[in-house]
């Protein structure tokens, strides 16, 4: 069962919100939130498996609460939480800031309830959530050139992990991933987690951006 933390300035998208999903089965709501000072507070005290995060806050916005949020998190293999951004545009240059920080994905906030829901057990599995035009402005906007200086910890990176880590930046999920090495998805999600271990990634969003960095990604085209 995901737990989840609401966060939103406005009471009746916050109160819609937390109504959603205390009537569905499997999820609970840990907590409400008004601005990001009080998400910070308390994703500290209860813990939640999912963050619901606005962007657009007065005070400490959705990013930096984010960001804070999930310097929190000792150890990405350790579970939780994720954020998932609520955003009124899917093409706001806010969104491609929250996924670089760490959030997991994101979604407009006219989206169906029953696709809200499976977007929240998406991020608790770890996967993306994210379209594709997303994911080529995350690139865009924050991919560094391909001169750069390598990553300290890519040597760290068994050859199976490079590999994964590739796929991961070209937007694959786990279990395309399982299909296209021939591996389980738990050994996928294994690798995945050492791979955000060793690179002090905190979230798979961070993974995609350094695999385009320095040119695992494009490898595997």
């Amino acid at each position: 069962m995901p737990s989840v933390l609401v966060v939103d300035d406005q009471f009746l998208i916050r109160s819609g919100l937390t109504a959603l999903l205390t009537a569905a089965p499997g999820y609970e709501v840990v907590g409400e939130a008004c601005d990001g000072e009080e998400a910070v507070r308390l994703a500290a005290q209860t813990r939640p498996d999912v963050v619901l995060m606005d962007i657009r806050m007065p005070g400490t916005d959705g990013i930096a609460a984010t960001e804070r949020i999930l310097a929190g998190r000792q150890d990405p293999a350790d579970g939780g939480p994720e954020v998932l951004v609520l955003t009124t545009f899917d093409s706001d240059e806010h969104v491609f800031r929250a996924l670089r920080v760490g959030a997991s994905g994101f979604l407009v906030k006219d989206t169906p309830p029953e696709r809200l829901l499976a977007a929240i057990a998406t991020v608790h599995a770890g996967e993306m959530l994210f379209s594709p035009r997303a994911l080529r402005g995350l690139i865009e906007a924050y991919a560094a050139p391909a001169a750069r200086a390598p990553h300290p910890g890519l040597d760290t990176l068994t050859p199976r992990e490079r590999e994964v880590l590739a796929l991961v930046g070209a937007g694959l999920p786990n279990a395309e991933i399982a299909v296209r090495l021939v591996l389980s998805p738990a050994t996928v999600k294994t690798h995945v987690h050492r791979c955000m271990s060793k690179l002090a990634l905190s979230s798979r969003a961070q993974a995609v951006v350094v695999a385009h960095e320095f040119g695992l990604a494009a490898r595997m085209r």
